[in-house]
């Protein structure tokens, strides 16, 4: 089992635009109404990436600047793990249509940014930082694994992990092959030690339990269909504040628990 603390988190998906935003609509669902999907705009990177930048890239970097912004932790001090599933749809969309074209027009700004981990390099270039960073994807379970990956890093070299989950709309090409979902995206500041505002964590992989679903109608399609928001049981549990236990899905029949502490 591992024990982890909660410092601070972002949040961008329909109708909440952040986490003070998400915090009412978790904790009582029957509040949510969906809505319009959040402006994201990287407030730290400079003018020049600004203009490359995906819109995959800026609702990562938007979620992890709002985390950030709201933790107690320097962010010279923060490794960083980001999880997607699917990465940059948009990118690789443009790629795939200039492939088509007779002169195959590929463009080297797109080029570059396709690699799965650029919202990765973009955080470190908006940052300012030189600390480690790693790029997960496991399918259905990229949140999950994600949280795993920040865990073993916060055991192993016991410093403060920013954990980003991220996942953008596809566009209509792309849909046949990911199924269609609304972009959401999550960022939690993990600490190895309790701070004076975090939540303590207790996780531990379980075996065939059954995992926590939403009330919501809306809130359960976008669990399901966006594999950022496999963690909105966890996120709701966070909201209400209170102590508890989620189940969230992995792989192979596998399971995540994890124990909200007393705070």
């Amino acid at each position: 089992m591992s024990s982890v603390h909660v410092d601070a988190l972002g949040l961008a998906g329909p109708g909440m635009a952040s986490w003070a935003d998400a915090v009412t609509m978790l904790a009582d669902e029957s509040s949510y109404g969906g809505g319009e999907n959040p402006p994201c705009m990287s407030k730290l990177l400079p003018a020049n990436e600004r203009r490359r930048v995906s819109s995959t890239v800026r609702l990562a970097l938007k979620v992890a600047e709002e985390a950030m912004a709201q933790s107690s932790l320097a962010i010279d001090d923060v490794c960083s793990v980001f999880a997607t599933r699917d990465g940059d749809t948009e990118i690789l969309d443009r790629i795939c249509v200039a492939l088509t074209q007779p002169e195959r027009p590929v463009s080297p700004t797109q080029f570059h940014n396709a690699v799965d981990n650029a919202a990765a390099g973009y955080w470190a270039i908006a940052a300012r930082s030189s600390m480690p960073s790693t790029t997960v994807s496991a399918y259905g379970a990229s949140f999950v694994a994600g949280l795993m990956e920040a865990c073993a890093q916060l055991q192993v070299e016991a410093r403060p992990v920013l954990l980003v989950a991220y996942d953008q709309a596809p566009p209509d090409p792309l849909v046949a092959c990911t199924g269609a979902y609304p972009p959401f995206a999550v960022a939690m500041v993990l600490s190895p030690d309790p701070t004076a505002q975090s939540t303590g964590l207790s996780i531990e992989t379980v075996n065939q339990q059954p995992v926590e679903a939403m009330a919501c109608r809306d809130l359960e399609w976008l669990r399901v269909s966006n594999p950022a928001a496999a963690g909105l049981p966890l996120l709701r549990a966070l909201a209400a504040g209170v102590p508890g236990r989620v189940v969230l899905p992995h792989v192979n029949g596998l399971q995540l628990a994890v124990k909200l502490d007393e705070k």
